[in-house]
């Protein structure tokens, strides 16, 4: 019998679900330093608009405690439904449910905070009651320390999660640099969000290949030796 998990994330088969992404809850997370959290799930968001990934976006008591989404993402995703909450657990509230049968795929990517309640809960239900395979972006998600995110992650492998990174989940749906149609989107994220290796991405591109800055600037004043 074939295994779903071993068949690689594609635009057609996943979609995304981005759980609490809120200021009161990054705040108290401690695993993951939280700009690169943010970093991290924005360049997730980035790359699922790049793939026209489904993708639902759940809030849990923003008016009352939580606070609003990133705006960051948001500005990725304008047009996206915010599907607000009252339990922990997005796989209690029906709206959440309904969206993800909606979209038709079994795969589903998940960034949410924090890891060991709102990620945990909602996987393994939605493994057990929705039949749905999940792959956890372990650096978009965090938790309230190292250690609870870590046994979270542990917990939820255990029961059949797939641990994946944001750039990963980018990279899988890529999947062929021949695929032009969404090559330069991908390395414009890559270059904004991949740290050292975007910055490396930019020398090759300016030092290497002569391309041009990718933004325009002041003139370039010629130095003036001391005297």
């Amino acid at each position: 019998m074939s295994d779903p998990k071993l068949d690689l994330l594609t635009p057609s088969n996943s979609q995304l679900i981005i759980i609490d992404h809120q200021p009161q809850m990054a705040f108290g997370v401690q695993s993951i330093d939280r700009q690169a959290l943010k970093n991290n799930v924005v360049a997730l968001a980035k790359a699922a608009k790049v793939f026209a990934i489904p993708t639902t976006i759940t809030t849990v008591e923003t008016e009352s405690f939580s606070g609003h989404t990133y705006p960051e993402i948001l500005a990725v995703l304008p047009e996206a439904p915010l599907l607000e909450r009252t339990s922990m657990n997005s796989w209690d509230d029906q709206k959440v449910r309904d969206a993800l049968a909606a979209n038709g795929r079994k795969k589903v990517v998940v960034a949410g905070l924090w890891t060991e309640v709102c990620n945990n809960s909602f996987a393994l239900e939605a493994m057990r009651d929705g039949g749905y395979e999940i792959y956890m972006v372990e650096d978009a998600s965090g938790g309230t320390s190292k250690g609870a995110h870590d046994y979270a992650m542990l917990r939820m492998i255990q029961a059949g999660v797939v641990p994946v990174t944001w750039q990963q989940v980018m990279l899988e749906w890529q999947r062929d640099w021949a695929h032009r149609a969404t090559y330069d989107a991908v390395m414009g994220i890559v270059k904004e969000h991949s740290g050292a290796y975007g910055m490396g991405v930019d020398y090759a591109y300016t030092m290497v290949h002569k391309a041009p800055e990718r933004v325009s600037h002041g003139p370039t004043l010629d130095p003036v030796p001391a005297v």
